[in-house]
């Protein structure tokens, strides 16, 4: 169930990616599927094991995880590739165009939104899992009992 849980989480943040990006730039590429939906499964684990930390805190780790990836996402796909999917050489404060303190910084603002669907889903996968291994003992014995616990 934990693996079902994790290919929803992907997934979900693969097209909402692409979805920003339509919406941002007009275009998007298949690439960022896969960046978009890798950085909200990271971020979804990595904000449920540190839940008591502040959201500023989550925003800023969060920006820092994505810039990460995005920054080896261009090396291997806009450097190494030549695929040109992004390039930041003309913002300020940028590392050889693939990232820049701007998107940084928006990054950081995303994880808001991504903090309050990790939640909800969270609590959404718990319902669901926790129906899911009722029917499980019951489908194992079903002369036994359910209890409550």
């Amino acid at each position: 169930m934990k693996y079902m849980w994790d290919t929803v989480v992907f997934f979900l943040g693969g097209v909402s990616y692409c979805l920003i990006e339509i919406i941002w730039r007009q275009h998007t590429h298949w690439t960022m599927l896969l960046l978009g939906g890798l950085c909200f499964l990271l971020l979804y684990k990595l904000f449920n094991w540190l839940k008591n930390i502040s959201l500023l805190e989550k925003c800023v780790m969060g920006a820092m995880v994505i810039t990460s990836l995005e920054l080896l996402t261009g090396c291997i796909f806009n450097l190494g590739f030549n695929l040109s999917v992004w390039n930041y050489s003309r913002m300020p404060f940028n590392l050889w165009g693939q990232i820049c303190l701007l998107y940084s910084t928006l990054w950081g603002f995303l994880c808001v939104p991504i903090n309050f669907l990790s939640l909800k889903i969270r609590k959404f996968a718990g319902k669901f899992s926790s129906n899911s291994s009722l029917t499980q003992n019951q489908d194992a014995n079903p002369a036994t009992p359910l209890l409550n616990s």
